[in-house]
């Protein structure tokens, strides 16, 4: 395997900041590119990014933090895109360097909505970067927990198993451990997917649902991640591991999941547009949920609470009318 010598993160948003946090507990340095100047200065001042996860304390002698994209790229074998996938082409539209020969990690658990393509699919299509240097970074894991350093365990997946090791020493540290897999496809589409199902959690708590029936959610909910990501990409895959049903758990119960306090706000009346625009962050459930219904009308699989969530969003059916009609289909 290539030696990867020096690594940089996309994005400014906390998964980013936990990521970041994450590296600095084993390397020496780490190129961080952001947009915003003023959080950039705050960092170098304070060690603390002000806007998301201001609680995780960063070691601001071990970042080189800018806001020129080709600097921070150009100088690293490794990239891991964590900014929110309605805004990755235009991130890399800005990129005037090459990403061939480098290690591309996805930290984003979305879909390219113009593309209907996860992102891996999207970087080997568009950019003709191998699988091979193609990783995907995925939970269970919430920023919010690692910024308060509690136990938290992800999964780094690639096709090149031996990269896939590489990063996962890299991230490792006393409150973080790692599996590896070869499953690039399943583990990111099933990232997606259970940020749709979270939206549906949501809406069912606001609506009055409780934790049985939560649970007979949660229940469903991997069986149709499981026959989605079967139905794409079939291959030998326990849907019991961490990075499937692990993420779903995590996801759907926490009260740091975005995408269930977006459904919860859907549930109480709050329109799409209003919701986005309290929460202040990209629930990636709400694009992702319009891109697999897409994709899935392709494959036809058997996919009730996907649809239940897209007649909600997107078709402004009723959460109460159609949550109900989703409870009679499940068991």
């Amino acid at each position: 395997m290539k030696e990867f010598k020096k690594i940089a993160v996309i994005g400014g948003g906390s998964w980013a900041t936990a990521i970041v946090k994450m590296l600095t507990e084993n390397q020496d340095s780490i190129s961080w590119w952001m947009r915003n100047e003023d959080t950039i200065d705050h960092i170098k001042k304070y060690g603390h990014n002000p806007n998301y996860i201001s609680a995780a304390q960063l070691d601001q002698s071990k970042l080189d933090i800018s806001s020129d994209i080709n600097h921070i790229v150009g100088e690293a074998d490794c990239i891991v895109f964590a900014v929110p996938s309605a805004f990755l082409k235009s991130t890399l539209k800005m990129l005037t360097v090459s990403l061939e020969n480098k290690f591309v990690i996805s930290a984003i658990k979305g879909i390219i909505p113009e593309n209907n393509a996860i992102i891996g699919d999207y970087l080997h299509s568009k950019y003709d970067i191998s699988f091979q240097n193609i990783g995907v970074l995925t939970g269970p894991c919430h920023a919010e927990e690692v910024a308060l350093e509690r136990l938290s365990y992800l999964t780094v997946a690639c096709e090149d198993i031996t990269k896939a090791e590489w990063f996962a020493d890299k991230i490792k540290c006393r409150y973080i451990k790692t599996n590896v897999s070869e499953d690039i496809f399943g583990t990111e589409i099933a990232a997606v997917l259970k940020n749709v199902v979270a939206i549906a959690s949501g809406i069912c708590h606001s609506i009055g649902y409780g934790d049985n029936f939560q649970a007979v959610l949660a229940s469903n909910a991997i069986r149709e991640i499981k026959r989605f990501v079967d139905g794409v990409h079939p291959i030998k895959r326990d849907i019991k591991e961490s990075a499937y049903l692990g993420d779903l758990l995590v996801t759907v119960y926490s009260q740091f999941s975005r995408n269930r306090t977006f459904g919860n706000m859907i549930g109480k009346g709050y329109s799409v547009k209003s919701a986005q625009l309290e929460m202040n962050m990209i629930a990636e459930g709400y694009y992702a949920v319009k891109c697999i219904k897409e994709i899935n009308d392709q494959h036809q699989i058997d996919m009730p609470i996907t649809d239940a969530v897209y007649h909600i969003l997107y078709q402004k059916m009723s959460p109460l009318i159609e949550m109900r009609l989703l409870a009679d289909r499940l068991n």
